[in-house]
């Protein structure tokens, strides 16, 4: 590609040549184009004005085809603005130099240059979908989400058939407006309680109020409704600034609630708001009550915006000073025993399908991390327990871990400056020891609570704290779990969870940071039984797993299956070699692999055969193919400290260093990841990742196979070789409210669902079907086959005639997948051990169904997104 020069026309950068073109013709026609030009007479100027278009089109081809974009697209942004007349005729072929010249913009990272460039197209093609949708891919890359969603939104909004727009906005709108929000507003309880709240404070005298973190603008519209004279609301993101203005404005009240797109932080008096405010009004809490920055938030206000508080034991007007809603909250917490955290968070193995993990290296999900960490890293994960697969068993009573008055001052300055504090519970349910479960009720005021406890009926998730790194889990009836407590970084922490045996005979107190001990004997006693969070091999190399990296290395069918897949293609391609020996079934002759190939390197050693695995995240699926007979297995996990993990566990199992190698180490170009592995060899397997841990298909992944199938030798094959996709019909009241505000009831007659359900998207992910509320209408049926070793046999799109067999409201279609390794060995990722989670797609409308109806389902398959419409 020719080099950037100063010069250019239109876009920065870019070079434009066309006065150096001595090219003079009549007429042209461009690739994809009717556009003809012929020269006339009419007037010098009208002619001047012909001949620099005609040779400006002239130019542009012979730039497009010496792969010079930069230039071409000049010389395109000449043509239109000279002859706007031309802009249907050339636009295709504009609109292909335009993406090229950004790609290469981008990979110069001359960001600026980029956008201006859009701009620029976009002056010109201002209703042009295409276009929006590559700007918006260009922002989103770049992580300004919000700004990207606004061209997503238009693209559909021009073309709402436009699949890749309507891909990219969903994928977005996830981002922008998180699921709860639907979640939330459909929570009638909740609602009521804060209206009932904040019209008590109104009525005590609070007349001027500031809502932080308004989202939607509910709360701000409730202070309204009850009457108060001054409302003002501050929002962060654009997005939910930009909805909650058209939801207020909906609602009549533009002109009495000041919106504010700032942080509060930010907001100054009087620049902002004129005086100092009453009330404030907030839930900025998540589900460990302080990780939105509410404390942060809080003592700002009242430094900054919020009147002096009310005196206590005074009798004197309300009005006169400030008071916070919330007006408190207490923090409680149990121990439990939880088979499906304990899956995501701890490796519960130490041998993987013939690989021995040992305690060569320590796995640990990123919530150990922080612990110990001077980051800035998330504590705790959440969960809904009420619905988390196999429940969950309560190993201690629910204790008070801390209580926080959002009205002191003071109290809210000392919270980041406490000391970590110990808090003890006694064990009332012998187990094992898997998590920290955290809930909280906010005391609104007086009168009115709300709980996040797993026991209520509520839209809230429980914050969960994994426990990690203890040499025994297990807990007795009458032991003691041991922690540490404290607020860190805007983050309620639990750390140095530990064990304390019965036999100690010792009394913890949570109020006291140490023990009191009676004597020497005492003291070592209870130092044996007391069971740490240190490192259970300090010798050992530590590797930080996502959760869900963790419950795909303890999901031993995947593995299982992968392994014997592998050993029978292999066998196929090399059948000199001896079954037993490969030990493809784990039952082998006795031989190690180091004494299997020293034996082999008498006879005559085969070539190796060539496995790449581009399977996402961390994989020992290298290591297994290494069990199997002469390979060369790459990996292509791009972590060093996840090579490095593999690297120990290669060496653990006495693999030779040629064995296992890392793909992207031996690549020119990272972003062509699959090509051959030598330029006179193929693979014999290559192992792609078809499926997203949240349920959704990869995407580009029939791209990718169409690729890998041309990289295979004769019998090699790839993994997955097809995939079926398979669906039923169900009632679902949960996945409604989860998906879309319904109606005005549950917002107590504010008109918000038109507004915050423009960012609803048709497909709900990471679901549990196993605890998801919901009443099956139909038996499960295949939806669509996606097969990776001949993928130009695919079919987008397919019409599949299901069966009622139970009366009620279809309301969603939630689908998941059998991936076929081969026709013997297949992965259901609706199983109780599968890593991955299923989805949904959502119907607009229920659709009402008895006994013996027959529905037909139109299933489109673009990219990664499944979409579902049903006909009678």
């Amino acid at each position: 590609m020719a080099a950037a020069s100063s010069g250019s026309v239109g876009c920065p950068g870019a070079p434009f040549r066309a006065e150096q073109e001595e090219l003079v013709f009549t007429s042209f026609r461009m690739p994809n184009s009717n556009a003809k030009f012929h020269c006339n007479h009419r007037g010098g100027q009208e002619a001047g004005r012909r001949e620099l278009v005609s040779r400006s089109l002239q130019s542009a081809q012979h730039c497009l085809e010496d792969q010079d974009f930069g230039t071409a697209y000049a010389h395109y942004l000449l043509v239109l603005n000279l002859a706007p007349e031309l802009k249907s005729s050339v636009k295709e072929t504009f609109q292909f130099t335009l993406f090229k010249w950004a790609e290469e913009l981008d990979s110069l990272a001359r960001i600026q240059d980029l956008f201006n460039c859009y701009e620029q197209a976009l002056e010109l093609y201002p209703n042009d979908e295409v276009i929006c949708n590559s700007m918006g891919e260009h922002l989103f890359r770049m992580g300004f989400r919000d700004e990207a969603a606004g061209y997503f939104h238009k693209a559909v909004k021009l073309n709402p058939d436009f699949a890749d727009a309507k891909e990219n906005f969903y994928r977005v709108a996830n981002w922008l407006v998180e699921r709860w929000h639907f979640i939330m507003l459909n929570d009638t309880k909740r609602n009521l309680t804060y209206l009932k709240a904040i019209e008590n404070a109104v009525r005590s005298g609070c007349k001027s109020v500031l809502d932080i973190g308004t989202g939607t603008g509910i709360l701000s519209m409730f202070a309204k409704k009850a009457g108060a004279s001054f409302v003002y609301a501050c929002e962060l993101s654009k997005t939910m600034y930009e909805l909650a203005r058209d939801v207020v404005a909906a609602n009549n009240m533009e002109r009495e609630i000041k919106l504010l797109h700032l942080k509060s932080l930010d907001i100054e008096i009087p620049k902002h708001i004129p005086e100092r405010v009453s009330l404030v009004v907030t839930e900025t809490v998540d589900a460990g009550l302080f990780g939105e920055g509410i404390v942060e938030s809080l003592i700002h206000a009242w430094e900054h915006l919020l009147l002096q508080p009310k005196p206590k034991n005074q009798d004197v007007s309300t009005g006169d000073y400030g008071r916070v809603i919330p007006a408190s909250a207490t923090v409680f917490g149990m121990a439990v025993e939880c088979k499906e955290i304990r899956r995501h968070h701890r490796v519960g193995t130490q041998e993987v399908a013939g690989v021995c993990l040992s305690n060569s290296v320590q796995f640990f999900s990123p919530t150990y991390a922080s612990a110990g960490s001077e980051e800035t890293v998330e504590p705790y994960t959440t969960e809904k327990l009420s619905r988390i697969p196999g429940g969950y068993v309560p190993l201690t009573e629910p204790c008070q871990v801390m209580t926080v008055d959002f009205n002191n001052l003071q109290e809210l300055k000392s919270l980041a400056a406490r000391k970590p504090w110990k808090l003890s519970l006694p064990v009332t349910e012998g187990g094992i020891l898997d998590a920290i479960v955290v809930w909280f009720v906010l005391q609104l005021d007086d009168e009115h609570t709300l709980s996040t406890s797993p026991s209520e009926e509520t839209c809230w998730e429980q914050a969960v704290y994994p426990v990690q790194g203890l040499l025994d889990y297990s807990v007795r009836t009458g032991d003691t779990v041991m922690m540490e407590v404290c607020c860190q970084d805007c983050y309620l922490k639990i750390q140095k969870v530990s064990s304390l045996t019965s036999e100690c005979g010792m009394d913890f107190s949570d109020r006291d940071d140490t023990l009191s001990l009676g004597n020497e004997a005492e003291l070592c006693n209870a130092l044996a039984g007391l069971q740490t969070t240190s490192k259970q091999d300090g010798n050992g190399q530590v590797c930080m797993l996502e959760s869900t990296e963790i419950a795909l290395l303890n999901n031993v069918l995947y593995h299982e299956c992968f392994k014997a897949a592998m050993g029978k293609v292999l066998l196929s391609l090399n059948p000199t070699k001896d079954l037993q020996s490969m030990d493809v079934d784990g039952h082998g002759s006795g031989m190690n692999l180091q004494e299997s190939q020293n034996k082999s390197s008498l006879d005559m050693a085969p070539d190796p055969l060539y496995i790449l695995d581009v399977s996402e995240g961390f994989s020992i699926l290298p290591i297994i193919a290494g069990k199997l007979g002469p390979v060369r297995a790459y990996s292509s996990i791009e972590k060093e400290q996840h090579q490095a993990a593999l690297n120990v566990i290669s060496e653990a199992n006495h693999f030779p260093k040629e064995t296992l190698e890392f793909w992207l180490s031996h690549l020119e170009d990272e972003s062509v990841v699959l090509q051959r592995p030598k330029s006179d060899k193929l693979w014999s397997i290559i192992i792609l990742d078809v499926i997203e841990t949240s349920g959704l298909i990869q995407q580009e992944v029939m791209e990718k196979a169409a690729i890998s199938r041309c990289l295979l030798h004769s019998g090699g094959k790839i993994f997955p070789q097809y995939v079926l996709v398979y669906g039923m019909l169900v009632e679902s009241e949960s996945l409604l409210l989860e998906s879309a505000v319904q109606g005005t009831e549950p917002t107590l007659g504010f008109n918000i669902a038109p507004f915050i359900n423009q960012f609803k998207v048709p497909v709900r992910v990471y679901l549990d079907l196993s605890t998801l509320p919901c009443l099956p209408l139909s038996k499960p049926a295949e939806l669509l086959r996606l097969d990776l070793m001949n993928p130009l046999s695919n079919s987008s799109s397919r019409e599949v005639k299901v069966q009622i067999c139970k009366s009620g409201q279809v309301t969603a279609i939630p689908f998941w997948y059998h991936i076929h390794l081969d026709e013997d060995h297949s992965l259901n990722t609706s199983d109780a051990s599968s890593h991955w989670k299923q989805a949904a797609v959502v119907l607009d409308e229920p659709i009402q169904v008895q006994v013996g109806d027959e529905l037909v389902l139109d299933v489109q398959h673009h990219k990664s997104n499944i979409s579902i419409t049903v006909k009678r």
